[in-house]
């Protein structure tokens, strides 16, 4: 089931995100245009002072958010990390509260959340995000909601705050599959941009021109719309995918196809280009960084860097 986004919150309803970093700060600013009152937390001041700046209010602990939201919003780094939330939103006392996990996280720790929260009387839905951190801030995002039915739709003027579409996928888990599904998908399809437009641009093309034409035709995927501009540029230094952070999610796409006894050539194959970018020094860029990686492969110099003149 699809749902898209269609309305504005009432006025002062409140929400809570915990984990402002680059996805849930930008989760966050678009609640906020959209008429939510936002509750955040953050272990990193300087991200408390952003969501402060935004017209949010600022927490160090969850504990404090599940005071003020009854719906929570979590975009958190680590299977640590949730851990010491969920003692958070536990230590609250807060009942009938509706959370939302929208991290790429293992889904065996998800469970374990889910059922640890349940025996609290906190619902914990599985909700990753498809979308890089770019399409966040512009609400180009879309929710993969597995769980309890009836929370999700509770919880779906929420979605709508921050993202372009829902899909209910079914049972709780079933978001995170779907995502790593997609996710397996990014993975190719953003080293295929970085060949393409390098083949492309060694043969003369102008790679401004190459992300015009060619995404606009068959050849087009939305990586290569999202990252093909990044690549040109060569402005990977401002990142909205880590490449350290996607080694997680690569780790987990590996598991998933290992559990499910799937062959996968094509993904196997575009493994050791996310693992030079690492070994590069790359670890803090965006992953549209695979581009830097090939380029050095032919020992050539820059092969973009210029922009076409429009006319």
């Amino acid at each position: 089931m699809k749902n898209s986004r269609n309305g504005k919150a009432a006025a002062g309803t409140a929400v809570g995100v915990v984990g402002l970093g680059i996805m849930g700060s930008a989760m966050s600013a678009n609640l906020l245009k959209a008429g939510f009152a936002v509750f955040g937390s953050d272990p990193v001041a300087r991200a408390r002072r952003k969501l402060a700046d935004a017209g949010g209010t600022a927490f160090a602990s969850a504990t404090e958010v599940a005071h003020e939201a009854r719906f929570i919003v979590l975009s958190l780094p680590s299977e640590a990390a949730l851990e010491a939330v969920c003692g958070e939103l536990i230590a609250s006392s807060t009942k009938r509260l509706v959370v939302a996990e929208t991290s790429t996280l293992p889904e065996s720790a998800k469970r374990r959340a889910h059922d640890l929260l349940a025996e609290h009387g906190i619902t914990l839905l599985d909700c990753p995000l498809s979308g890089t951190g770019a399409q966040a801030v512009n609400r180009d995002l879309a929710v993969y909601a597995s769980g309890e039915a009836a929370a999700i739709k509770a919880f779906a003027p929420v979605f709508e705050g921050f993202a372009r579409a829902r899909y209910d996928v079914g049972a709780f888990g079933n978001g995170t599959r779907m995502k790593l599904v997609a996710n397996l998908l990014v993975a190719i399809h953003n080293v295929s941009t970085a060949e393409a437009i390098l083949m492309g641009a060694r043969a003369g093309l102008d790679p401004a021109q190459i992300v015009e034409v060619v995404a606009d035709g068959a050849g087009g995927s939305r990586m290569f719309q999202v990252r093909g501009p990044v690549m040109v540029d060569r402005s990977w230094d401002k990142a909205t995918m880590k490449v350290s952070t996607w080694q997680k999610d690569m780790r987990l796409i590996n598991e998933l196809l290992q559990g499910t006894a799937t062959p996968a050539p094509l993904f196997a194959a575009c493994l050791p280009v996310y693992n030079a970018a690492m070994a590069l020094g790359h670890g803090d860029a965006d992953t549209a960084a695979v581009f830097a990686v090939l380029e050095q492969m032919v020992g050539g110099a820059p092969a973009t860097g210029r922009k076409r003149a429009r006319s």
